[in-house]
């Protein structure tokens, strides 16, 4: 009898995936349909549509979907997300320049409260006045609240009371700081919540449109999502903690490529369209950060793969400095849409308006660029300035040439902004574009790629030459600089993972000559001490070249191009609770997380009852977040030294953690 079928989708920012999978036949079919961002629904159903045809099944047959995104990766790395406002229990304003929290605010509003609690979970008196106040003007200026309680992990109770205090003055999303990490460090904590506060409206859209389309196609089959460390999490938990997704793709392209290799000892680097990611697999697994996962600049406390994700894809921004004697290409980190993905949908507007400012005898400062509106819904425009509300409204579904969109200089900070909330594109040329021009891609229009790379090229370096003698000569200039990137970007990761600190591949002379292959009495040379796999849907037209910069043999799978969405089926549930014991007086302890705080007399009492509870709530855990079967393990951390020849319990920390395959539905055939 086969086993199960199962859906892999991924979401990406340029493609969806979709793959059909058998545990004994591995991958049955595969499609990719573009990502739809004003409708996620429309990309989902074009990959599952296809990938059904063509394996020849039928969709009561699916017994387990499972989603991975990069989404939620994506709007961090390029600034996107919902406006938050962040509640801080027991915190002062001196507390946002620790962390990095100030800069993640970005303007966003802040409410301090009095109250939180100290290290054994002792409340000091919470005053919610503040709050009250504020209420009548965030409900309908932000689009989720955060909070964060001192030592909320000790003791929740303060965040509770908040949380629903808020709920009851309004509809909004709250998310809790105890809800998302066990770990002491309140600034980063609130970080932590802060940016997944922003992301709740991103990925209540994927899931709902994966939802959607699900249920018009009658596939009753439990819905999982990919956790940046690799495990799978129910649609409802993630839901409620879109943060845990940051990473997902990247984590499952690893589960995926460690599938499809059997490689134990591998460097993985995924090309997409917005990012590359970086990561190692050892002894079969990938590395995980042990200080929570780093993303657009943000050190979260998020359980994640060890991976470095860089603002660098097939769709990067080229951005062209033509002040030098010699002209420099540099990629990203924004997405752009391709100008050959414009052409292929509005070919007559966009090879017009291309034809037009190449026969003018003066260039236009935004030749070659256009902008059109994402597609998000009209409550996604709310509480938008004068000055991005007048841009905004010259833009439609078609888009329109920059040159007419920005008449003056002060609207170029409207429309970053816009881009910024997600509500406008922006198209100009790509890599993409200089692979369409080389003929080593063709999905899309290759005029419109040539005729952006032939405006691109004719603009003047610092000598008064222009900076390419050809569209295919700009474009080789951009592939080129497309394979150091990406080497430099690999090569950054694989020192961070050795904790080589002081070396920047991107600055450092020597690794420019080794990179270069420079020739001189002394020469320098750098290597991989193990295979790079290349991963993403343009993986054979770069990787082969990256690996060779790098001194690595290249491994680029049979499925490359689909390894996230192998990766989000192939892999398991996984939960871990950690409880913690302290001691405020001799004799007496305090259990506390994964449940009200209790307090025992005797450490062995109090460690039983830390690990009953511990197993138990990882089991519950596991079981509401999608698994089967569950197999639970406990692992310990006591904390109790010498004192002038005395024991001294400190603290202790039990983790539980609880694993099993998701739940699948019995197909009906």
């Amino acid at each position: 009898m086969a086993s199960p079928l199962l859906l892999g989708i991924d979401t990406g920012g340029t493609y969806t995936d979709a793959v059909l999978f058998r545990e004994e036949g591995g991958v049955l079919a595969k499609a990719k349909a573009l990502t739809t961002r004003h409708d996620l629904a429309e990309g989902i159903s074009g990959a599952v549509d296809s990938v059904l045809a063509k394996a020849a099944v039928k969709p009561s047959e699916i017994a387990l979907v499972s989603l991975s995104t990069t989404l939620a990766t994506n709007a961090l790395v390029e600034g996107q997300g919902g406006r938050a406002a962040l509640v801080m229990i027991g915190f002062g304003p001196e507390d946002l320049a620790r962390g990095g929290l100030s800069d993640a605010l970005s303007g966003d509003p802040v409410i301090f409260l009095k109250g939180g609690h100290d290290v054994h979970g002792t409340e000091t008196p919470l005053d919610l006045a503040p709050l009250e106040q504020a209420m009548p003007a965030l409900a309908g200026s932000v689009s989720s609240i955060a909070v964060a309680g001192y030592f909320a992990t000790r003791n929740p109770g303060h965040e509770i009371r908040v949380r629903d205090r808020i709920r009851a003055l309004s509809a909004l999303p709250v998310t809790c700081s105890h809800e998302l990490s066990s770990k002491l460090g309140g600034p980063r904590r609130a970080l932590t919540t802060l940016l997944n506060a922003r992301l709740v409206s991103i990925l209540d859209r994927l899931i709902g449109s994966c939802e959607r389309f699900l249920s018009d196609r009658r596939i009753s089959a439990p819905l999982m999502v990919v956790r940046g460390d690799g495990a799978l999490i129910s649609a409802s938990e993630a839901r409620l903690r879109p943060i845990e997704t940051i990473l997902s793709g990247p984590a499952a392209s690893l589960v995926g490529a460690r599938y499809l290799t059997g490689l134990e000892a591998a460097v993985v680097s995924d090309i997409g369209g917005t990012t590359t990611d970086v990561a190692v697999l050892e002894g079969g697994r990938p590395r995980l950060a042990q200080e929570g996962a780093v993303v657009g600049g943000y050190q979260t406390m998020v359980e994640a793969v060890a991976l470095r994700t860089y603002g660098l894809g097939g769709d990067s921004e080229v951005h062209i400095d033509d002040r030098g004697l010699a002209a420099r290409l540099t990629l990203g980190p924004r997405r752009l849409l391709p100008l050959s993905l414009l052409g292929a949908s509005e070919p007559d507007l966009v090879l017009a308006a291309l034809e037009k400012q190449l026969r003018s005898s003066h260039a236009g400062r935004h030749d070659g660029r256009f902008a059109v509106r994402t597609g998000l819904p009209e409550s996604a425009a709310q509480a938008l300035l004068p000055q991005e509300q007048a841009v905004f409204e010259k833009l439609g579904r078609h888009p329109v040439a920059l040159n007419e969109v920005l008449t003056i200089s002060a609207q170029r900070a409207a429309l970053d902004r816009l881009v910024s909330r997600g509500l406008v594109h922006i198209g100009g040329i790509t890599p993409s574009d200089a692979l369409h021009v080389l003929g080593r891609q063709g999905q899309w229009n290759e005029m419109a790629a040539r005729l952006g790379l032939e405006l691109a090229a004719r603009r003047k370096d610092g000598a008064g030459r222009p900076i390419a003698g050809s569209a295919e000569e700009l474009a080789q200039k951009i592939v080129d600089r497309l394979t150091r990137q990406s080497a430099e970007a690999v090569l950054a990761a694989c020192l961070a993972e050795d904790g080589v600190e002081g070396i920047d591949p991107a600055t450092s002379l020597a690794v420019d000559r080794a990179l270069r292959g420079a020739s001189g009495i002394s020469r320098f040379s750098v290597a991989l001490d193990r295979p790079l796999i290349g991963l993403g849907a343009s993986a054979s037209v770069y990787y082969p070249a990256i690996a060779a910069v790098l001194g690595a043999a290249s491994v680029i799978p049979q499925d490359a191009d689909v390894a996230n969405a192998v990766g989000a089926v192939v892999g398991q549930v996984r939960a871990a609770v950690t409880v913690t014991v302290t001691s405020p007086e001799d004799g007496r302890f305090v259990v506390a997380g994964a449940g009200e705080n209790v307090m025992l007399a005797g450490e062995e009492r109090a460690l039983d009852a830390a690990r009953e509870r511990a197993l138990t709530k990882a089991a519950e855990r596991a079981r509401l977040e999608g698994a089967d079967e569950v197999v639970t393990s406990l692992s310990e951390e006591i904390d109790a030294p010498q004192v002038e020849g005395s024991r001294k319990f400190i603290e202790a920390r039990i983790i539980a953690t609880a694993t099993g395959r998701p739940r699948i539905v019995q197909a009906s055939g």
